[in-house]
């Protein structure tokens, strides 16, 4: 039991976490037509459940799991793995009878249903089963309401709402400013520019991977790899003092991480040519500076003359150029992620000076 208790809680290290999801991503969608079978999908339900059913024999994951306010991320859980693969299988079927030239089922007229009374009385029955379902949770499961805030006697950790601790934990790879404003409103702009920016009609109105697999591979990995696992990130492996702990570890409020956190220019000017740091905050950033600006601006014109060549043609310029700005901002929290996690890289670009910190 223990044995097992180490393995999991060894695979909730983030490193190895956040590499496990994208090795999930990347093999659901290369072998999506296995994926598809409804023992794939039930099964993974199964296993998921077995672990949750194993895990609350442990009184750890039992503290953690049972607490109100996580209560209703176990349920996320669950629902976000049926829905990406039912997705997924979804797509598959019309994919096979697209190629068979059928069409996708969603355009069958023999599928259409009334607005009234089917879609209406579809849509009371499942308002009375939510209604019935959120009655007795609230019922058996207490709310989680706390003393009134008291400075001297704060929470440890002190977390957001659920529907928050992925801005949360994007704080601690990135500034405020970065974190709490411009990456979110990059997100907001995103999906605001979709409808002008991807202007292909197909896949529109109905499942399909085959016609739209780097849209749908792109989309899986922001929501389900990174959204999604932040959440559950924040929720079940942040504890005290905002350390990770796994699933079956007590949250020792005394567990200390001893890192140093160091920035770029440490990286360049202290390590490597063993100097100490200029004083002139350009001269001492200036390394992590054009590092940025290549990556906004020169990087998406490497890209374009040579491995997304077909989508500069496609989409032309302008489009190509906000589509490509869009996804390395996307790509930034990996791979700042992934920077704290390995080398302990702080800031790439930090300047006090100004409180202007990337």
């Amino acid at each position: 039991m223990n044995f097992i208790k180490g393995i999991f809680n060894a695979v909730a290290d983030p490193k190895l976490f956040f590499l496990i999801a994208c090795a999930l991503l990347a093999v659901m969608l290369w072998k999506r037509e296995r994926i598809a079978a409804n023992a794939v999908g039930y099964g993974a339900l199964g296993v998921l459940g077995a672990f949750f059913i194993f895990g609350t024999f442990d009184p750890n994951f039992r503290l953690v799991v049972t607490k109100p306010d996580n209560v209703p991320i176990v349920g996320l859980i669950f629902l976000l793995v049926f829905f990406v693969w039912y997705s997924i299988r979804e797509g598959v079927l019309n994919d096979r009878r697209i190629a068979a030239g059928q069409g996708p089922i969603e355009k069958a007229e023999s599928d259409r249903v009334w607005v009234w009374p089917d879609l209406v009385y579809t849509e009371l029955i499942a308002l009375i089963l939510c209604s019935v379902v959120l009655i007795v949770w609230s019922i058996f499961l207490k709310a989680p309401l706390e003393q009134p805030a008291n400075p001297a006697n704060t929470p440890n950790p002190s977390k957001a709402p659920w529907y928050f601790l992925g801005l949360q934990e994007m704080l601690v790879y990135f500034d405020p400013w970065l974190a709490g404003v411009v990456l979110p409103g990059l997100i907001i702009v995103g999906l605001i520019c979709i409808p002008y920016i991807d202007k292909n009609p197909k896949g529109n109105g109905y499942y399909t991977i085959s016609e739209r697999k780097p849209e749908i591979a792109i989309f899986l990995f922001g929501f389900a790899v990174l959204w999604s696992s932040l959440i559950v990130l924040g929720t079940f492996l942040r504890g005290p003092n905002w350390n990770f702990f796994g699933p079956f570890e007590f949250w020792d409020i005394h567990k200390l991480e001893a890192l140093t956190n160091v920035n770029l220019s440490e990286y360049i000017w202290v390590r490597l040519f063993r100097t100490g740091l200029p004083e002139f905050w350009l001269v001492r950033e200036i390394f992590g500076i054009l590092l940025v600006l290549f990556y906004v601006f020169a990087l998406p014109v490497i890209l374009a003359k040579a491995w997304l060549k077909t989508y500069y043609v496609k989409l032309g310029p302008p489009r190509y150029y906000v589509t490509v700005f869009l996804f390395l901002m996307m790509m930034s929290l990996p791979i700042k992620m992934l920077l704290r996690w390995v080398i302990n890289l702080k800031y790439i670009v930090g300047i006090p000076e100004f409180f202007f910190n990337i």
